[in-house]
């Protein structure tokens, strides 16, 4: 056997490890269970109780960084840290919240903890980014009595941007201006980018507000995206369109825009309107230093086969946008009999795509959200009534394949 064969089945064999082929003949993008998390109010649990119906949802979410994960769990009010064999580091908690330490220590000067905690009093936080000193920034609500109106955009200014070191401690917290600044009206996103900027998405009654930071957290410039007057391709003229998603890219100062468009339905018989349908979905590229768009792509619609009365028919499902990775790579999603359909797309001139699906099993949907690193990883929490799964897919091995 030649040495270039014997090369050659070593590289198959390694692909057929990462991905495998489903029924369907899809790429299967295999999953790897990292840590298990009972449902409950100790340190090593998540509380996700109101998923019963008890309450308002509050937010859960993660973020992963250099292989370790920083989850933000909103009805308990605290931050933890853990590395990928889920073995949790260190907590920032709400003491009114949350019970009395049992396996961590409160954090001291010049004290050798491995495990630690910070108490801070976080309210309802929700979404986090963490930068490459490991600084970590977390949205949270003021208490009501903090809460203020913009009566020009008549909305509500309640929420701030937390800011903590690499061990927990808090720094400052960043409004609309900068550190100790207005507070934001309701925010949808958070993101650390190049050099180690903070992007902060926020959304008012006339469309999105995307708030740009330097490093220290100093205030750079602020992008608005009404409403009425979002981009329209030329082609499209006469529809109606709304922003389903923003997302930032983690290694450049870009800043994606997916807009979902619609035609209205026209019932011939009686000339009336008989509702909408979607008609195209486009990621359209921000430059964040300009605000000018540079570019917009077509997101093609994932073709859905359905077998009804031994008829086979077709429909046509929009992707949803996961994330971004380094290298202008876009991550798409779209549920399917299994778990997701996605679709990495680089968003440059090559226009170069990946398609595969990755399992999520029925009974893990009670609560579950995405993250998709900076390398390309796609991670999730995975919630059933009992507890949560913290997974990934090793996503970043088909990017790199995709180059540059």
């Amino acid at each position: 056997m030649s040495v270039n064969y014997m090369r050659f089945l070593i590289i198959v064999g390694a692909m057929v490890l990462l991905c495998g082929c489903s029924r369907s003949g899809t790429l299967s993008i295999e999953r790897e269970d990292l840590a298990v998390f009972e449902i409950g109010v100790f340190e090593d649990e998540l509380d996700l109780f109101n998923l019963e119906g008890r309450g308002i949802l509050k937010k859960t979410e993660l973020t992963m960084r250099d292989g370790q994960f920083f989850i933000v769990n909103g009805v308990s009010g605290k931050v933890v840290r853990y590395n990928s064999y889920g073995d949790l580091l260190f907590m920032i908690y709400n003491e009114e919240t949350n019970p009395r330490l049992l396996n961590l220590k409160q954090k001291t000067e010049g004290a050798a903890e491995t495990r630690w905690a910070h108490a801070w009093a976080l309210q309802e936080p929700s979404y986090i980014a963490v930068d490459s000193q490991k600084k970590i920034f977390v949205v949270d609500k003021l208490p009501p009595e903090r809460h203020s109106l913009d009566t020009t955009e008549k909305a509500i200014l309640d929420s701030i941007v937390l800011c903590f070191d690499e061990t927990g401690r808090f720094i400052e917290y960043l409004g609309q201006e900068g550190p100790g600044s207005t507070p934001f009206a309701r925010v949808e996103g958070l993101w650390t980018s190049q050099d180690d900027s903070i992007v902060v998405a926020s959304r008012f009654s006339k469309g999105i507000r995307v708030y740009c930071f330097d490093s220290s957290g100093s205030h750079r410039t602020t992008l608005q995206f009404d409403n009425e007057r979002l981009p329209i391709p030329e082609e499209k003229q006469g529809v109606i369109m709304t922003v389903e998603s923003i997302t930032v890219a983690p290694d450049m100062p870009l800043l994606y825009l997916k807009i979902n468009y619609y035609r209205r339905i026209i019932d011939t018989a009686v000339n009336a309107s008989a509702g909408v349908e979607v008609d195209s979905s486009w990621l359209w590229v921000v430059d964040m230093e300009s605000g000018e768009y540079i570019r917009h792509i077509e997101i093609p619609f994932y073709e859905s086969l359905i077998t009804e009365n031994n008829k086979k028919t077709s429909e046509q499902l929009v992707y949803s946008l996961f994330g971004a990775a380094n290298g202008e790579k876009l991550f798409f999603y779209v549920p399917v009999e299994e778990g997701y359909a996605i679709m990495i797309l680089q968003a440059d001139e090559t226009l170069k795509q990946r398609r595969g699906t990755i399992k999520v099993n029925p009974d893990e949907l009670e609560y579950i959200t995405f993250n998709v690193s900076a390398d390309g990883v796609l991670s999730a929490l995975l919630a059933n009534n009992f507890n949560v799964r913290l997974v990934w897919w090793r996503t970043d091995k088909l990017a790199r394949e995709m180059g540059s």
